[in-house]
């Protein structure tokens, strides 16, 4: 009798974990967290009024050549606080296509670009897979939001597929760690990810750039095609 239901027991248990898998859904845990998107609730943190001293928009802007007339695209762009700084470089002979994948950002930029009262900028409403980005760009520029995209890889083909021959691409983004301002820090990128990320979609490393303290900078650029010199 004492052997029938401990066979009983063991065979109950045995249903309930095949019904209920516990250890995958352990497992699914341990891996690393899914990239979040910033939220639109949350832009006044991105509007701190010493952002200009360690997000260094100048320097970014002249790595990636962006002059006056220059038609560039912002690609996550959030709240707009870099589209608006690019929209002043460019000019009215410019254009800034500021793309974003969050219907209430692509709110925000343009309620950002009716106050400052600039007429040099389109939004695009993008999705995870395709930016939605014109052809024949100087410059695309993905500030703080590589971390966060779902297909990063696919998006960078989007991009090089958008520039002209000797447009670049500019990845910035937070130095891994923790401390600063930024995601936390089992959210950040480090650089050699977005190399692999870069290469994979067939573009090469211009240049890499230091932006103290808290970020890097990735200057990208098309591959020569296979068999050219």
């Amino acid at each position: 009798m004492k052997l029938s239901v401990a066979l009983a027991s063991v065979l109950a248990a045995a249903v309930f974990f095949s019904a209920h898998p516990a250890f995958p859904a352990a497992q699914s845990v341990a891996a690393k967290p899914k990239a979040r998107l910033f939220p639109p609730l949350d832009l006044g943190l991105l509007e701190q009024a010493d952002r200009d001293q360690w997000q260094k928009p100048e320097e970014i802007m002249d790595a990636l050549k962006i002059a006056e007339g220059s038609v560039v695209a912002d690609l996550g762009a959030g709240g707009g606080w870099f589209t608006v700084k690019l929209a002043r470089r460019v000019g009215s002979h410019g254009l800034v296509y500021a793309e974003d994948i969050q219907p209430l950002m692509i709110e925000a930029i343009k309620r950002k670009v009716q106050r400052e009262n600039l007429t040099n900028v389109r939004t695009v409403l993008g999705t995870t897979k395709d930016s939605r980005l014109p052809r024949g760009l100087d410059a695309v520029l993905i500030v703080g939001a590589y971390h966060e995209m779902e297909d990063p890889v696919t998006l960078l083909q989007n991009a090089a597929d958008s520039l002209k021959p000797q447009g670049l691409i500019g990845v910035v983004d937070f130095l891994p760690g923790a401390g600063g301002p930024g995601p936390d820090p089992d959210q950040r990128v480090d650089q050699e990810t977005v190399v692999r990320g870069a290469t994979a979609a067939n573009l090469q490393v211009i240049s890499r750039e230091t932006i103290p303290p808290f970020m890097f900078m990735l200057v990208l650029g098309k591959a020569p095609a296979r068999g050219s010199r």
